[in-house]
């Protein structure tokens, strides 16, 4: 095993356990909170758009400074924003709340390249992909359970203490980051010739990559974000929602284990197509019957699908630039992916309580159903498009 990529494994899972556990509570402390339904949804929007705002950032000083000291910039704004998450629940400061998680939406803006920095120092990406995808099943399980375990034992309000905790898994994430022996880019390396930005995303495959990830992540949110405020609506408690979530998580990211050699042994394309039959089943199953039973094996399902289109279109993107142009080809591709995921946050409280958990998933199926005409497009049309320039 490559102990770079275990590493940054770690660290991704360590991180993603943010954002997991910001999904878990962060919709009933806006429930609580705000103001109005349209603002229920709020600190997840602003979470990801912390996401959003550093993903092109992010990328450009890691060219500048390394991929070492970039990450533990990008953790360590993380960390500030979950002691300010503790400081203002304890106060009963919803906006003060929402600005701690958009500056946890930077560190794990910061945190999404963890996947590109384990292509650079593994000779099989597909894989190192997975592996770092696979370290969100510590976010699975560490990421609702810190939620449900330190407000029974160490009780506060709205979920307060949570985010000490959460302070501690960042600490930890920084401790191991020291650790990785990165493959930075050389003095000599950053004098070659880059291609215009535009010549890179407008190649075909550049941009089917950046509209599956794109949708894939979009849809995901949305659902995975509506979820909780679903489930307290038809009656299940806490404890019931952050059970559906776990299984969520651990459909995004337990087959990690496996999809690397799925994607190697019968293309990214097919593996794609196939993700959008199992978000397809989800909207399906969440149209049958709102029992806990329905919400849990939805999710899953959602969870294995996102899965398997995020880490085929991640492994595209990857073929499409040069490594002295991975800055703003990855900065590019984060960008268009997260504006989307962006907004599906913002929309996920207002859209469920305006129109309901049914019609949200009935509107999920044309969207999804658009990626996989992209996808059957673009397997058929490839060998008859001009190869991308390799890196």
């Amino acid at each position: 095993m490559n102990k770079n990529v275990f590493l940054l494994a770690c660290c991704q899972g360590l991180m993603t356990t943010g954002n997991i556990l910001l999904v878990t509570i962060s919709a009933l402390v806006g429930q609580k909170l705000s103001a109005s339904d349209t603002l229920i949804t709020l600190p997840i929007a602003t979470q990801m758009l912390g996401l959003l705002l550093a993903t092109v950032p992010a990328s450009l000083v890691m060219a500048k400074t390394g991929r070492k000291l970039g990450f533990s910039m990008g953790n360590l704004i993380g960390t500030s924003g979950a002691i300010l998450g503790y400081l203002a629940l304890i106060n009963s400061q919803f906006y003060l709340f929402c600005l701690a998680t958009f500056l946890i939406g930077i560190g794990i803006g910061f945190a999404t390249l963890y996947r590109f920095a384990a292509i650079e120092v593994s000779d099989k990406p597909a894989r190192a992909i997975s592996m770092i995808m696979a370290s969100g099943v510590i976010a699975a399980v560490l990421g609702p359970n810190l939620a449900v375990w330190v407000n029974h034992y160490l009780p506060e309000i709205n979920f307060a203490n949570s985010f000490l905790a959460l302070t501690c898994v960042y600490l930890l994430a920084l401790t191991l980051l020291q650790l990785v022996a990165f493959n930075e880019i050389s003095g000599q390396q950053s004098l070659f010739q880059q291609r215009p930005i535009k010549l890179i995303i407008t190649q075909p495959q550049f941009m089917i990559a950046a509209f599956i990830g794109m949708i894939s992540y979009s849809v995901m949110n949305l659902l995975m974000t509506a979820t909780p405020l679903a489930m307290h609506r038809h009656g299940f408690d806490l404890a019931d929602s952050a059970l559906v979530i776990e299984w969520h998580v651990l459909g995004m990211f337990l087959p990690s284990f496996f999809t690397g050699k799925l994607v190697e042994k019968y293309t990214p394309v097919a593996v794609i197509m196939i993700g959008c039959l199992l978000m397809l089943g989800c909207a399906i199953i969440n149209l049958l019957g709102v029992s806990h039973w329905h919400f849990l094996i939805a999710l899953f399902l959602l969870g294995v699908g996102w899965n398997f289109m995020f880490i085929s279109a991640t492994s595209l993107v990857s073929e499409t630039y040069r490594p002295h142009e991975r800055a703003k080809a990855q900065a590019s591709n984060e960008f268009v992916v997260f504006s989307m995921v962006v907004l599906s946050s913002l929309f996920a409280g207002w859209l469920e309580s305006k129109i309901g958990w049914q019609a949200l998933n009935v509107w999920s199926i044309p969207v999804v159903l658009l990626a996989f005409i992209a996808s059957v497009w673009f397997r058929r049309r490839s060998p008859l498009l001009p190869i991308a320039d390799k890196p």
